[in-house]
């Protein structure tokens, strides 16, 4: 579906909203996930000497953000829905940027990796391509991008208040070598489990230097 920006910020808005009347409740469902697997995906195709300076795009309430630190890295959450973000600086105690997905403010040329776990399918699809890019100018050359999004057949929806956008590994791929990408590697979680039981898809990238 194409939508004009005014409908395009409202299903930014009703998610945004979703996360910030149930902030607490997500912090409790969510505070336990093992998202290791994803973490040291990331970390291992950095280059160069740590600790590294990540930043964790959709941060929540800061789950991942402390573990980034407990390994000895710099990290700076971002995060779009106030609650979130206020819990995020108390859980962890890193820097943590509100802004919404579709008004990114980020530095150039800044970050070592980028940990996009279970954030970047709320990025409306006709939006995503510039995003992405966004993405890639805010790392540093050949730095890194993790994502982990629920997969589908390429369809939008609103589950709830929440907008997704649902993507296989063909299409992500495309969205994501247009913008400046090249992978790294892809996976399907939870690990051990058949392909029909993992709807997750995980897939590292490395900023390209175009000529």
């Amino acid at each position: 579906m194409t939508l004009d920006p005014e409908a395009v910020q409202q299903l930014v808005e009703r998610t945004l909203g979703h996360y910030q009347s149930r902030a607490e409740a997500f912090w409790e469902g969510t505070r336990n996930h093992d998202v290791a697997q994803n973490i040291d995906a990331l970390l291992r195709h950095i280059q160069g000497t740590p600790p590294y300076t990540v930043l964790d795009f959709g941060c929540g309430p800061g789950r991942d953000l402390r573990a980034f630190i407990e390994r000895g890295h710099h990290a700076i959450g971002l995060e779009g829905a106030q609650a979130l973000a206020e819990m995020a600086r108390k859980h962890s105690g890193c820097e943590v940027w509100q802004q919404d997905f579709l008004r990114l403010l980020l530095p150039v040329a800044h970050f070592d990796g980028i940990f996009a776990n279970a954030s970047l399918f709320h990025v409306p699809r006709q939006e995503l391509p510039r995003v992405l890019r966004a993405l890639r100018s805010t790392l540093k050359p050949g730095g890194v991008l993790f994502s982990s999004n629920p997969r589908g057949e390429n369809q939008e929806s609103i589950n709830g208040e929440r907008y997704g956008a649902y993507y296989d590994l063909t299409t992500w791929r495309d969205y994501v070598v247009d913008a400046g990408f090249v992978e790294l590697e892809h996976y399907y979680r939870p690990t051990g489990l058949p392909c029909e039981q993992q709807p997750w898809l995980a897939s590292v990238w490395r900023r390209a230097e175009r000529a």
